[in-house]
């Protein structure tokens, strides 16, 4: 069965918090790239140690870089 990118957007990607949440994924990887720690396209993922869910801010202190395996699982 195909994907409904279109449900997927209105019930969860469109809402105020997820796309807050993500322009703080975009605000710490841009940080990153700044200080020449991650370049585009290297796979690598920049990683929130304490996550933003949990209270965690966009801070140099609270970022890390990991690879995409070690960040996001075996998917």
């Amino acid at each position: 069965m195909p994907r409904d990118y279109k449900k997927e957007y209105a019930e969860y990607h469109g809402k105020p918090e997820q796309i807050q949440n993500r322009a703080e994924r975009v605000k710490a990887r841009r940080m990153l790239e700044k200080t020449n720690a991650v370049t585009k396209g290297d796979g690598k993922d920049v990683d929130h140690k304490k996550p933003l869910r949990s209270g965690g801010t966009t801070t140099k202190s609270n970022l890390r870089v990991r690879s995409v395996k070690a960040n996001r699982g075996d998917k």
